[in-house]
């Protein structure tokens, strides 16, 4: 019988069972968790127990949102409790819960009184590798045909408070600290250092700062137990974010909006029509699945109606026939997806969500073709200058929503590993198609490899830009092409769309008879990222994130520091140069006194040296990926 999976626990729980820890128990901590989640055993009133022994029994009783938020819900039967290493090592196993884990049931109390989000239930704020968090598109929306929805009441020009700015001063100096101990020593003591920061910034109104630290903790646990999901690369981002969100915050000079918001602000009274374009599952690591339908208006506008609760694959699978709440309109997201809606009364979200409340209506209408407005204009604008957009979007927020949605035609060219390459029509550049998603369980890329094997088929394309790779698209749903011979044959009720992620492509949906131009060379797709030195830069910001502060200096010393540098001067790269020998001469920076003691032992100045160098990197990375979408 396999064992029961710890609940949530939230981050103050943690931190605060650490520190009553003594030092000598604080060392033995990461060994005591190993193996803590494989002796969980459910007893009948539905607590759980994890037994040390025969002396020690510790016992959690989540509370009603299935997660342990105070204290007294996870106690031990030894003499040492609550200040001992059992009840320490169970809570340090569990996972991290979300920051909003306490107001889960807010959106049903929200509907109630007609402010609320509907089906809308929100997820995590942050995404672990590879897994798409929530989230709609970036642009937001200018919602009204015949009546101008108010703005949500959100002050974003309120200046910081001294607690604030402590709070973001504390959060630095712990995230410096994890920085410089780095995925080898950041066990458990460093991550709850790194938790009791975060859980101040939340009471300081520094939500987004809390989410950043959240997401780095979780980085560090899955790098140390060697998650396959976990990417060196994505807990190296995760870093850089935080750092950079942390130094502007301490700062006091952050602009408006920097602290973040704790709940999605909605604004209500609108009316509105708005037409489907696709739907995409949604599949989160924390155990949170469901289906996010995109939809456009008739001035451009872009929303989604997302259903996203807690149920994993089986939840994301079955939601993309899931009725929609929505004011009463008799649709599933399938049919939303292919038709369309007019609402009156609609709750609308700054980044284009809908929601439900007591006052909508809605009425369901016929939908749009994707050539037909305003669905066509998505594809009208081309699409170096539509990568650009995003980038620049992506680099004035740390943490913006993934990019927006952008539509092409493409000309398949043929499966190269474990992409499908094509050609933007009209003898635009060269791309690489990726799965959306890639769970086996969902039919992303069976879809694609079917696609593959069909050279010179002509395909119109909706998906979202990989802002981390060159020239690579991550497509949604595809359609066929008009006026083209070579293109797809889909049935008529799916109105000229194939969502990847839920509709399955079969032989019949492709050209009978019709053949295609002829086989087509496999060309190699440009990717200036690989060609530039910059991976150097990477590879020593990775093995800082890695091996921490010592392993720089490690790279930085003899002919590794020549290997690191020269190339980069050879290829005009001279900032890059510049900062990566400040970060390897600071990593090995450590001034002692006569009796070989360390004089200055902050972790301050090798954060910086880090994070100027993260921040060169991601910019010069931007500008290698819109280049390569030209």
């Amino acid at each position: 019988m396999s064992p029961e999976p710890l609940p949530p626990v939230a981050p103050d729980v943690l931190a605060e069972a650490v520190e009553q820890l003594s030092a000598r128990l604080r060392k033995k901590l990461d060994a005591a968790i190993e193996g803590c989640a494989e002796h969980v055993v459910r007893t009948a009133d539905g607590s759980l127990d994890v037994r040390f022994g025969e002396d020690a029994l510790v016992t959690l009783r989540p509370g009603p949102s299935g997660t342990v938020t105070e204290a007294g819900q996870a106690v031990c039967t030894c003499l040492l409790a609550p200040r001992c290493l059992h009840r320490a090592a169970v809570l340090g196993a569990a996972p991290i819960a979300d920051a909003d884990a306490e107001t889960e049931t807010e959106t049903e109390t929200e509907t109630e009184t007609g402010t609320g989000t509907g089906t809308e239930t929100e997820a995590t704020p942050e995404t672990t590798a590879g897994l798409p968090e929530p989230t709609g598109p970036v642009d937001g929306p200018a919602p009204s045909t015949t009546e101008a929805a108010p703005t949500p009441s959100v002050d974003t020009a309120t200046p910081l408070t001294p607690a604030q700015v402590r709070a973001a001063t504390a959060l630095w100096e712990a995230a410096a600290e994890a920085l410089t101990a780095g995925v080898t020593a950041g066990g458990a003591v460093v991550q709850a250092e790194l938790l009791r920061a975060a859980h101040t910034a939340r009471l300081a109104g520094l939500p987004r700062a809390e989410a950043a630290a959240l997401r780095v903790v979780r980085g560090l646990r899955a790098a140390r137990e060697r998650g396959r999901a976990q990417r060196l690369g994505d807990l190296a981002g995760a870093f850089r974010d935080l750092l950079a969100g942390a130094a502007l915050l301490a700062s006091g000079t952050a602009g408006p909006g920097a602290a973040g918001v704790t709940r999605r602000a909605y604004a209500q009274g609108c009316s509105l029509r708005a037409y489907g374009l696709c739907r995409e599952p949604v599949l989160s690591a924390t155990g949170y699945g469901g289906v996010s339908t995109h939809l456009v208006g008739p001035d451009g506008s872009r929303y989604t109606v997302s259903d996203v609760r807690p149920g994993g694959l089986a939840r994301a699978r079955g939601a993309g026939s899931a009725s929609v709440a929505l004011g009463g309109a008799v649709l599933d997201h399938a049919g939303l997806a292919r038709g369309g809606l007019r609402i009156v009364g609609a709750t609308v979200s700054t980044d284009g969500r809908l929601g439900a409340g007591r006052g909508v209506s809605a009425t369901p209408l016929r939908g749009v073709d994707w050539s037909e407005e305003p669905a066509s204009a998505l594809f009208a604008r081309p699409v170096g200058e539509a990568v650009a957009a995003a980038l620049d979007d992506g680099a004035r927020e740390a943490d913006a929503p993934e990019a927006a949605l952008l539509g092409c035609d493409v000309e398949v060219v043929g499966a190269a590993g474990e992409y499908l390459v094509v050609r933007v029509a009209g003898d635009g550049p060269l791309l690489r198609l990726r799965p959306a998603h890639p769970h086996p369980e969902l039919p992303h890329a069976a879809n694609l490899r079917r696609i593959a094997e069909h050279p010179g088929l002509a395909l119109r394309v909706l998906g979202r830009p990989d802002l981390d790779r060159a020239a690579t698209l991550r497509p949604l749903a595809v359609g066929p092409v008009p006026g083209e011979a070579y293109t797809l044959r889909l049935p008529e009720e799916w109105l000229g769309r194939a969502d990847l992620g839920y509709d399955r492509l079969q032989g019949s949906h492709f050209p009978r008879g019709a053949t295609g131009p002829g086989p087509i060379a496999p060309a190699a797709v440009p990717d200036p990222l690989a060609d530039a030195p910059l991976w150097r830069v990477r590879r020593l910001l990775e093995t800082g994130v890695a091996g921490g502060r010592r392993a720089v200096a490690e790279a930085g010393r003899g002919t590794d520091a020549a290997a690191l540098l020269a190339p980069l001067r050879r290829a005009g790269l001279g900032g890059a140069a510049q900062l990566a020998a400040t970060l390897t001469a600071e990593a090995d920076r450590r001034p002692r006194d006569a009796f070989g003691r360390l004089t200055d032992a902050s972790a301050d100045g090798y954060a910086r040296a880090w994070l100027a160098s993260a921040v060169h990197l991601a910019a010069a990375e931007r500008s290698l990926v819109a280049a390569s979408w030209s």
